[in-house]
């Protein structure tokens, strides 16, 4: 989680406004910086603040604007810790007034003998040694003398009122606790705020001012003093054990565990709404494609229901898909009562897929249903037809397969390699060498996320790098083409990097699925690593002859490496990786002992779940809507199989190839399949084709179904003319500058994205038929 959002969600939300304005103060960071870069290029000069500066004045610096920045922020950091010191001086008094109300009450109620205890009784309760005891000196002294004479005037009247009932005392007591401990809090997360930001602006700045700041302005500030502190804790202390004689019969360990629960609970509720206005801020965000269109409200007898534009739009294509299914079950177009069956879940199931009318893997869900349901399924010999029990036993035997867990295993990897720095780390060395020439920048980014997506998937590797990117961004003029180029490149180098491992997307692992035998990790490298260089370079000159960077932006700012140093954790980490990796590589070599790549997937979920590296939660974020939807493919491929319907469209098809080559092939079925997956899902499009392509390219006087389902697999991550032709793409026309602005529209991709779709389509049909012909494909 981001400081800023860590910064507002443990925040009290009644005193939101008194903390340190971070995310402002984070923007004049990034303003400063792109000031720097107008004036001095990539290198900026270096600063030193340890020479005794004065307090209210720039320090040492090299030149007159760097010193004008540099107290431009200074100055905004001591109004906010100015507004923070008067804050917390303001509540304490409060607190510490109520603290001392509490205690002359508990007096009050032990002299007046409420529950019938004479003198005697009261001499004895004031004798335990958990009693608060007050002392001579009143609450004034723990304050400097300016605020002593300050009059309170917003005091919770909840704890100040007085009261001669246990209860009301209990109460008042539970409410002093949270609110001196939330004190405590705001105390803590300021301090870590500044420390923060400083370390920010120092990082981006190439400054030294964290150290001198911190020493010279936050630690005298007086909420941040030792003794302050102590005094609170105090405070706290005495609380407690107010409680304890109250409540827990003077047993203080059992008074502070309740207390403590109180705070918990107080905490939840608090930040409950805070933490649903997040989510729904980054929802928001994130979304991608939804429609702003005003909802239409209906009213009927159940209630008002409100429905816009895609609503309708689905509830028409569901009723329409509904339809043709009805429409398919009824007619006979194949000669057995199993294909016409089979064939109406396949064109039902494609139109859902088609127009995602609900959540993808729902429908991968509703396949094996309508498999079950309706009997589509027949024994081995294709002799019977099998019955519910029977088929539902095939069914999910064939669903839970092999690449299930190889897909698992991908996953695993990835979130070991982002949870513990990884991947960022090498990106960022990497991305360091680039330089500051942005067609070389371009260049090396492109690559960064290829290799990525190799080994994190496609999905997450433009989320890290378009986050790396941010301070070349963030520093570039607001008209400047290098942002959308770089932008767009990330993009459709990321779909390239779809098709360069088999866990870089889900389409390579249905691939693999269908492919018999499956290719070892070494002969997918050995076609498709080629493909993507070849096809980044050719994507990278079109970029450049498109956009121009370099002749609107000559120079751009530097990203500088990770300094973090390597941990005992990240090496273990990449060790289980790689030997996972060359165990794929070599998994034909030792078939006899692990029988599958789905079996070497089990040693990273061993590794890194075992010795609690990742937990359960890492567990459950993988994206098990992919592994469903997967499932439900399979699923659907395993009935278009049984039934004999795959059997005899493939012999249809092979009836119209009749003649061709499997080059000829392979570029008919590559034309095909980029159409279909610039409109839908890339999962989905493999999902429906490659079962297709794997039996007819079986049935050829020279079989050679390798080829055309590797192939064809390619092509489904090289479709790419489109803004929601594939996550990256989506990803990409998500971001904005700092004016709200979207750096990409729709005309960038039909520019780029469909002249890259059909580069990568001559490559695949090309260098990729002589690379796969020469393994033997």
């Amino acid at each position: 989680m981001k400081f800023s959002h860590q910064l507002q969600f443990n925040a009290v939300p009644d005193w939101a406004d008194y903390y340190l304005p971070y995310s402002n103060l984070k923007k004049l960071v990034y303003s400063t910086e792109r000031d720097r870069v107008t004036a001095y290029g990539a290198h900026r000069p270096s600063l030193d603040y340890e020479r005794g500066p004065s307090e209210r004045t720039a320090l040492i610096s090299d030149s007159d604007s760097v010193e004008r920045e540099n107290s431009r922020f200074i100055e905004a950091l001591d109004q906010s810790l100015d507004k923070i010191v008067k804050f917390y001086m303001k509540k304490e008094q409060e607190l510490y007034k109520a603290s001392d109300d509490l205690l002359n009450d508990l007096d009050k109620y032990q002299y007046e003998g409420v529950n019938g205890n004479d003198e005697h009784d009261d001499e004895h309760l004031h004798a335990s040694p958990n009693f608060p005891r007050r002392e001579s000196r009143t609450f004034d002294d723990d304050l400097p003398p300016n605020i002593i004479s300050q009059n309170v005037t917003e005091t919770d009247p909840q704890i100040l009122s007085a009261s001669h009932d246990t209860t009301e005392l209990r109460k008042r007591t539970i409410d002093l606790f949270v609110l001196l401990s939330e004190l405590k809090s705001f105390i803590a997360l300021n301090q870590t705020a500044f420390s923060k930001i400083l370390k920010k602006y120092d990082k981006i700045t190439h400054s030294n001012l964290k150290r001198y700041y911190i020493l010279n302005h936050v630690s005298p500030a007086y909420p941040f003093k030792s003794a302050t502190k102590q005094n609170l804790n105090e405070r706290i202390q005495r609380t407690e054990r107010v409680y304890a004689t109250l409540v827990t019969d003077g047993d203080l360990d059992l008074a502070i565990t309740d207390l403590k629960t109180h705070l918990r609970e107080r905490i939840v509720w608090e930040r409950n709404m805070v933490w649903r206005d997040m989510v729904g801020q980054e929802r928001k965000v994130q979304t991608v494609g939804v429609s702003e269109a005003k909802p239409i409200s209906l009213r009927t007898p159940c209630g008002t229901f409100h429905v816009d534009r895609d609503h309708i739009f689905q509830g028409l294509f569901l009723a329409i898909s509904l339809a043709v299914f009805g429409l398919l079950l009824k007619v006979n177009i194949f000669d057995q009562p199993e294909q016409n069956l089979c064939f109406a879940i396949l064109v039902f199931a494609s139109m859902l897929w088609a127009g995602e009318v609900m959540p993808l893997f729902v429908t991968g869900l509703i396949v094996p249903f309508l498999i079950v349901v309706l009997r589509v399924m027949r024994s081995e010999d294709g002799t019977e037809r099998l019955s519910a029990p029977d088929a539902t036993k095939r069914v999910f035997a064939s669903m839970f397969s092999p690449v299930i867990m190889l897909l698992l295993g991908g996953f695993t990897i990835a979130g070991a390699l982002s949870k513990f720095g990884i991947a960022k780390s090498m990106a960022t060395f990497v991305l360091s060498k680039a330089g500051t020439r942005p067609n070389r920048v371009l260049l090396v980014n492109m690559f960064v996320a290829t290799i990525a997506s190799m080994w994190i998937s496609n999905v997450a590797a433009p989320v890290l790098c378009f986050s790396l990117i941010q301070p070349i961004l963030r520093t570039l003029p607001v008209d400047s083409s290098f942002a959308p180029c770089l932008i767009m490149g990330i993009a459709l180098a990321s779909n390239l990097g779809g098709m360069a491992s088999p866990i870089s997307s889900p389409q390579n692992v249905i691939a693999i699925q269908n492919m018999n035998p499956a290719p070892s990790w070494g002969e997918w490298f050995f076609a498709a690593i080629p493909l993507c260089i070849v096809g980044n370079i050719i994507i990278w000159l079109w970029l450049l002859w498109n956009y121009h960077p370099e002749k609107h932006t000559p120079q751009i700012h530097a990203i500088r490496a990770s300094s973090d140093p390597l941990t005992f954790t990240q090496v273990y980490v990449v060790l289980v990786t790689v030997v996972t990796i060359v165990l794929w590589c070599l998994a034909h070599s030792y078939e006899g002992i692990f029988g599958d790549m789905g079996i070497i997937a089990i040693i990273p979920l061993v590794a890194f779940f075992g010795p609690g590296l990742l937990t359960k939660d890492d567990f459950n974020n993988f994206l098990w809507n992919v592994i469903m939807l997967a499932m439900g493919g399979i699923a659907l491929g395993k009935a278009v199989e049984s039934s004999g319907l795959l059997h005899t469209i493939a012999t249809q098809i092979e009836e119209a190839v009749t003649g061709m080559s499997a080059f000829q092939i392979l570029f008919v079925f590559s034309s095909l399949v980029l159409v279909i997956a610039t409109f839908i899902s890339h999962t989905v499009a493999a999902l429906i084709v490659l079962p297709i392509v794997a039996q007819v390219g079986a049935q050829l006087e020279d079989p050679r179904p390798s080829l055309l389902v590797m192939g064809t697999a390619f092509m489904c991550s090289a479709a790419m003319g489109l803004p929601v032709s594939g996550f990256p793409n989506m990803n990409a026309i998500s971001q904005e500058n700092d004016l709200g602005q979207p750096y990409l529209t729709t005309k960038d991709f039909l520019i780029n994205g469909v002249p890259s779709s059909v580069f990568a389509m001559l490559c695949v049909t090309t260098i990729g038929y002589g690379l796969m012909s020469l393994m033997g494909f």
